[in-house]
């Protein structure tokens, strides 16, 4: 995986000025792998603005992460940069600690979530695009672990990104899954899925819970590390997240998205990052 990035929105403030709309400078990583959080700024939406101000897990490879040459890319992160050169926004990509997305989200300093993120058990808490990609909750243990089913967890210790999907099912929002967790020896959580896998090849934990591209990304990288269980945990979809309300952009971004698949964009894009898990078969915004 990926090494973690900084959030780099950086704002100057005067007494003078506190009234004042706080404006970033930017979305390159800096030089620290601390992830602050960005000056929260008047809550304002894409369409109102001409700003898109993208939230996203810099350690979540294929949709977000820093490329070889420093800077952002990720599969999402390009969706996010068309769909805003398709409507004349700048777009500002914000790296933030995932377990404050929401109060970002409501402070204005990023106005959307665009990172792989799962819609199903959300949908009260934010306005969505329409869903653009099927997803699925698998496990990934090691290739000489033993463990080839999800009854084989019975004692083992797992661990998950903390608030992802995975956990949520797991958790409880799945009756038959939580009962699955509850044979576990444990549920461990994580800031992100970098340091999970790194946990998991050294055998400090013996099974990783995660979205079925993150498996993906994993396996393609390390073939002989790792081995997915052929059960998946529950099957969802990803979307575009908005504060509550900002049914325009969500809107504007859901017909964008539509205009790209039509004149063949998706399938490229998902043709770029085929080796690292993406499929147009995927795609299911029509």
């Amino acid at each position: 995986m990926k090494r973690r990035a900084t959030s780099v929105l950086t704002c100057l403030t005067t007494a003078a000025l506190a009234a004042a709309l706080l404006v970033g400078c930017g979305g390159t990583p800096a030089a620290t792998d601390d992830t602050s959080e960005p000056t929260a700024t008047e809550a304002t939406s894409a369409t109102d603005t001409g700003t898109l101000i993208v939230g996203f897990d810099s350690s979540y490879p294929p949709y977000g992460y820093v490329g070889d040459d420093g800077e952002y890319t990720g599969f999402d992160l390009e969706l996010a940069q068309e769909v805003a050169d398709r409507n004349d926004w700048e777009v500002q990509l914000e790296a933030i600690d995932w377990d404050a997305k929401d109060t970002l989200l409501d402070s204005g300093a990023i106005n959307c979530i665009w990172n792989g993120f799962t819609m199903e058990g959300r949908e009260d808490d934010y306005t969505f695009s329409e869903p653009y990609m099927l997803n699925a909750q698998v496990i990934v243990v090691r290739a000489d672990s033993g463990i080839a089913s999800l009854e084989d967890l019975a004692g083992k210790n797992v661990i998950t990104q903390v608030d992802s999907a995975a956990y949520n099912v797991l958790a409880g929002d799945d009756a038959a899954q939580a009962d699955l967790a509850a044979t576990f020896a444990s549920l461990e959580t994580i800031g992100e899925y970098n340091t999970a896998f790194m946990q998991l090849e050294s055998g400090a934990v013996d099974a990783v819970a995660c979205d079925l591209s993150i498996a993906a990304y994993q396996l393609a990288a390390k073939p002989d590390a790792y081995v997915q269980l052929d059960e998946s945990l529950s099957e969802e979809h990803y979307a575009v997240g908005f504060k509550q309300d900002d049914d325009a952009t969500a809107t504007t971004v859901t017909e964008t998205l539509q205009a790209m698949d039509e004149d063949g964009f998706v399938q490229e894009l998902c043709d770029k990052y085929a080796d690292d898990g993406i499929s147009y078969e995927n795609w299911c915004l029509e």
